[in-house]
């Protein structure tokens, strides 16, 4: 089950409701939200790492070009055209592709994080002793648990 909302500052999140049952078994999961998080982050940090290098070096000819042409440089955005809630950028630069991969890298930290945190908070379930019977629901946003409703029956 899951819900789309709108956090404070009007990103798109998603809420939903996934079902355990047991304390094991949360962090099963949550040990492998982590090592997928941190893998993937690793990709992206790589690609980071590639694609600043271009981008100094496309901003450094852009900058001696314009220097030697005697303009100024043009608005960064004008290539960047609004459809609804997307943006395209046309003839994407390598600083555009820094930017995007950077804002990736960000959101993949604060993810694991996030996960890191949780399963350290969560670490005391362990200690409910027999579980049987008991459902975990665990109400997650943008897939990293939030909430838990432990269901009786």
């Amino acid at each position: 089950m899951f819900l789309s909302q709108e956090n404070i500052e009007g990103k798109k999140v998603v809420v939903e409701i996934e079902e355990y049952e047991s304390a094991e078994e949360i962090e099963e999961k949550l040990d492998k939200d982590i090592s997928n998080t941190k893998s993937t982050l690793g990709e992206y940090l790589r690609r980071l790492d590639e694609i600043r290098t271009l981008a100094e070096k496309a901003k450094r000819i852009r900058q001696v070009v314009l220097k030697l042409a005697g303009k100024k440089a043009d608005a960064e955005s004008l290539g960047e055209i609004s459809v609804g809630n997307l943006n395209i950028v046309l003839e994407a630069t390598p600083l555009d592709e820094l930017t995007a991969i950077e804002s990736v890298v960000r959101s993949h930290q604060e993810r694991l994080l996030t996960l890191q945190k949780a399963r350290e908070a969560l670490k005391p379930l362990k200690d409910l002793g027999d579980t049987e019977g008991v459902k975990f629901m665990i109400v997650q946003t943008n897939g990293a648990p939030e909430r838990i409703l432990l269901k009786l029956g």
